[in-house]
C-alpha cells in the first residue's frame, strides 16, 4: 500500500514534462566521444541545479584515467570527457542511494536505414522513435521525473541520493569509472538501462579482441605463388566458433534464458589493399563474452590457447602465427550479490505505483557500467524503460507509458530504501 508521502510523489509524476524532455535529450545527437556528448553533460547539469542539487560538473583528466592500471579501455576518439554527478543537499543518517545512466549513444549507422533524421525524434501514438531512445534517454529521463516529483512533493528525505549521469558507457564505462575514481559512491545503485519488465542483476562481460593473420603478397594471377590471409582466417574462424560452443556449455541460470549467454562475434574483418593482389594481412576485430564470475585475465587465456592451437594445426600459420591482442572495450562481468534485498524493494513499489505481475529477475549478455560499481562494492542493478532487443538498432523505439511507470516505481522505490523525516 502506498503511504501519504508516497501518493502525494507520484501526484506529482508530469507525464507531459516526461515526453517534452525525452524529445529534448534525443535531439542532442549525443554520439559517443563527440562534442554533443560534452554538450549533453551540461544542459543535464542545468536541470539537476533547478532541482536544487548539489551539481559536480568536472573535466576528467583523461591521461592519468588511462594510466590507471584498472582503466576499463575505449574505442571512441575523444579528447575531453565531462563527469556529472548531483546529490541532494537533505538527509541524514539514512543510506546513500544512486541514479545512474549514461549520456553517450552509438552511432546511428546507415541513414537510409532511418525513417527520417535519427536526431529529429518522431512520435507515433506513445511511441518515440529516435537513436538513443531506449538506450538510455528513456532512463535518464525517468530518473529525472522521479526526483523532481520528490522535490515538488517537497519531500525531506532522510538519506541522499546521488544522480551519476556517465558519458563513454557504449566502449568500456570511462565515465563510471571516471566518477568513482573521483570519490563519488554510495550505498546501492539502480542503472537505468532498457530491461524491457525485468531487474536485471547481473552482467556478462565483454571483451574487444584484434586477431592479425599474416598471409603472403603475390599477383592475382600467381596466387599460387603467395597465401591468402582469408584463406589463412578460416580456420581460426571456425576454431573460435567451437571455442564459443565451449563457453556457452552450463550457464549460469541467470542467463538460461538467452541462447547464447556468452557470444563470441567477429565484427569487423579488414583484409586486402589491391584487388589484383593477394592479401598478405587480414585483421578481424571482435568481442568475447566472460562468463558470471570469470576472471577477464582467464577468459583470454581460453582465446589465446583457442588461436594458438589453430595455428599449431595449420601448415602456415603453424610457421606464420596469428596474433592476438586486446583494444578497446574491456567489460568484466558483474552481478548483485544473492540475497540482497534491492529487487524486492523495487518490485514492492512497481506493483504499489504501477500495478501489474511481478517483475522478473534475470541476466543480461552484454556488459554495462554495472560491473564497475560492483567491483567498487556498490550493490547494482539494472532496472529501466525500454527494450534492449531495438537499441543500436534503426527501429530503437520506447513506450512513453513505459518511461512514466519507471519514474513511479523509482520514486516510491527512493523514498523507501533512503527514508523521510
Amino acid at each position: 500500500m502506498l503511504s501519504d508521502v508516497e501518493s502525494a510523489v507520484l501526484a506529482e509524476i508530469d507525464e507531459a514534462r516526461i515526453g517534452r524532455t525525452l524529445l529534448e535529450l534525443i535531439a542532442v545527437p549525443s554520439v559517443i566521444g563527440s562534442a554533443a556528448e560534452s554538450e549533453l553533460q551540461h544542459l543535464l547539469a542545468g536541470r539537476l541545479e533547478r532541482l536544487g542539487l548539489d551539481v559536480d560538473l568536472w573535466s576528467m583528466d583523461l591521461e592519468t584515467l588511462r594510466a590507471d592500471p584498472e582503466f576499463p579501455g575505449t574505442e571512441a576518439e575523444r579528447d575531453e570527457a565531462w563527469g556529472l554527478v548531483g546529490v541532494t543537499e537533505d538527509g541524514g543518517d539514512g543510506p546513500a542511494f544512486i541514479l545512474q545512466g549514461h549520456v553517450d549513444v552509438v552511432p546511428p549507422g546507415d541513414p537510409e536505414a532511418w525513417a527520417g533524421d535519427p536526431f529529429v525524434p518522431r512520435v507515433t501514438g506513445d511511441v518515440v522513435h529516435g537513436r538513443g531512445a531506449c538506450d538510455m534517454k528513456a532512463g535518464l529521463v525517468a530518473h529525472l521525473a522521479a526526483l523532481a516529483a520528490i522535490r515538488a512533493a517537497g519531500v525531506r528525505l532522510r538519506g541522499r541520493v546521488g544522480v551519476h549521469f556517465v558519458v563513454g558507457e557504449e566502449d568500456g564505462g570511462l565515465g563510471a569509472f571516471g566518477t568513482l575514481r573521483r570519490g563519488h559512491g554510495g550505498d546501492v545503485c539502480v542503472i537505468a538501462e532498457p530491461t524491457g519488465g525485468a531487474l536485471v542483476t547481473a552482467n556478462a562481460g565483454a571483451l574487444t579482441f584484434r586477431l592479425a593473420v599474416p598471409g603472403k603478397a603475390a599477383h592475382g594471377s600467381a596466387r599460387d605463388q603467395g597465401v591468402s590471409a582469408i584463406d589463412a582466417y578460416v580456420p581460426l574462424h571456425r576454431a573460435l566458433g567451437r571455442l564459443e560452443a565451449e563457453r556457452n556449455r552450463d550457464a549460469h541460470p541467470l542467463m538460461a534464458e538467452h541462447p547464447i549467454p556468452y557470444a563470441l562475434s567477429v565484427g569487423t574483418v579488414r583484409a586486402g589493399d589491391w584487388a589484383s593482389s593477394v592479401p598478405d594481412l587480414l585483421v578481424a576485430e571482435g568481442r568475447l563474452g566472460v562468463r558470471l564470475g570469470e576472471d577477464p585475465a582467464e577468459a583470454r587465456a581460453a582465446f589465446e590457447r583457442c588461436v594458438a592451437e589453430a595455428c599449431a594445426g595449420d601448415p602456415w600459420l603453424r610457421e606464420h602465427p596469428a596474433v592476438v591482442s586486446w583494444p578497446g572495450g574491456q567489460f568484466a562481468s558483474g552481478r548483485l550479490p544473492e540475497g540482497h534485498p534491492l529487487p524486492g524493494v523495487i518490485r514492492g513499489a512497481y506493483a504499489d505505483a504501477v500495478g501489474g505481475g511481478g517483475l522478473r529477475k534475470c541476466g543480461a549478455p552484454y556488459g554495462s557500467d554495472l560491473r564497475l560499481y560492483a567491483g567498487a562494492g556498490i550493490p547494482a542493478l539494472q532496472f529501466g524503460p525500454g527494450d534492449i532487443r531495438v537499441a543500436h538498432s534503426a527501429g530503437e523505439r520506447v513506450s512513453l507509458g513505459e518511461v512514466v511507470g519507471v519514474a513511479r516505481a523509482l520514486a516510491v522505490t527512493v523514498l523507501r530504501a533512503v527514508g523521510t523525516k
